[in-house]
């Protein structure tokens, strides 16, 4: 079978149709959408969903449904994407949604959270764990719906122009780091900065800010930070399993027949699924790679992953005091973290902590 036709008949399945899928494409109008990426074009796993979305939607519809993509610039910058959905000026944004704590820091909730959920949990959450429901009462506020579209895993701690021994080493550090994480950071004394993905390279090499968090190895090689910035940290304790997500205009997707909203469904669930599998494929040659290139990788000292962890609980307890919304999503992803861990301590890392230690014994 045809890929068109599988995910035409599973987007039909969805939809409650029997009808062929080829009958139905005939009998749907043509629907031409635009969308714009807060990501530039050389990041190509990030990237590569939403060509993956609009190949999909092409190939389902027989053309039907087609969905231009704009790179970060081409259209608005990439931190005003959803912005842009909300005005219509575009239909779809790929962009992750912690972008936006400027309007409400309830946003961070559905991307990634300081010490929160990793890319399994993350999905499940969302897809099983009442995270859905949650997120779509929140985003109808801002006219918008929101689908996940990608998942980078847990990512890097980021890259320093110098060697961080201790939590007072990050005092006054200009630290490229955005969402939520930026706040825990200003507690323990450094100074965030928001930047645009395709601006932290010439920040990084200008001078302008003393490190810079980005992905992990598969992308961070492309971008170049080795060549500046040589001490690469982990864990990526803010990003434990961050999430690309794909907004929508909610008159926009009210608007479109039931298949096509079926159908655009079943495609980003796939760009959420291939997005993670690619970057697990691609990180551990890269981070080869960068080692040869000479980034010398580092753990985060264990007293500053403990302030880390004191100062995002202090954070979270200080934001819900004043905002009952982002209480309410919180703890209800907190809730289920710690539901996950019971079966994680179980299942998962004692396989995975044996594989490792047998791994290097050769």
């Amino acid at each position: 079978m045809k890929r068109r036709d599988l995910l035409g008949a599973a987007g039909l399945a969805l939809a409650g149709g029997a009808v062929a899928a080829p009958a139905v494409a005939q009998s749907q109008p043509e629907v031409r959408w635009r969308l714009t990426s807060s990501v530039p074009r050389v990041l190509d796993t990030i990237w590569g969903a939403n060509e993956l979305m609009a190949q999909y939607l092409s190939e389902a519809t027989d053309g039907r449904f087609s969905l231009q993509i704009f790179a970060a610039g081409e259209v608005v910058p990439g931190l005003q994407a959803l912005d842009a959905v909300q005005n219509g000026t575009v239909e779809v944004a790929q962009t992750p949604l912690y972008y936006y704590i400027g309007k409400d820091p309830t946003f961070a909730c559905f991307t990634a959270m300081p010490f929160g959920l990793n890319a399994r949990q993350q999905n499940a959450w969302f897809y099983q764990g009442g995270g859905r429901a949650l997120q779509d009462e929140f985003l109808a506020k801002y006219g918008v719906i929101g689908l996940l579209g990608g998942n980078t895993g847990t990512q890097m701690g980021g890259w320093f122009r110098r060697e961080m021994k201790e939590t007072t080493d990050f005092r006054g550090l200009k630290f490229r780091i955005g969402g939520i994480a930026g706040r825990v950071m200003a507690k323990l004394g450094a100074v965030p900065q928001q930047i645009a993905p395709g601006d932290v390279y010439a920040a990084l090499e200008k001078g302008t800010i003393d490190a810079c968090e980005w992905v992990g190895p598969y992308d961070d090689e492309k971008l170049g930070f080795v060549r500046v910035a040589p001490y690469y940290y982990y864990p990526g304790w803010w990003d434990g399993g961050p999430t690309m997500h794909v907004v929508v205009n909610k008159a926009k997707w009210e608007g479109l027949p039931k298949a096509y909203r079926a159908l655009f469904e079943a495609a980003a669930a796939y760009a959420n699924a291939d997005m993670l599998a690619k970057y697990d494929a691609r990180n551990p040659a890269a981070l080869r790679r960068l080692v040869a290139q000479g980034a010398q990788l580092r753990a985060f000292p264990q007293g500053f992953m403990d302030d880390a962890y004191t100062a995002t609980t202090q954070l979270y307890a200080e934001i819900s005091a004043e905002n009952a919304g982002f209480r309410k999503v919180v703890e209800a992803m907190l809730a289920f973290r710690n539901e996950e861990y019971l079966w994680w301590q179980v299942g998962e890392y004692p396989y995975d902590g044996y594989m490792i230690r047998a791994r290097s014994r050769g």
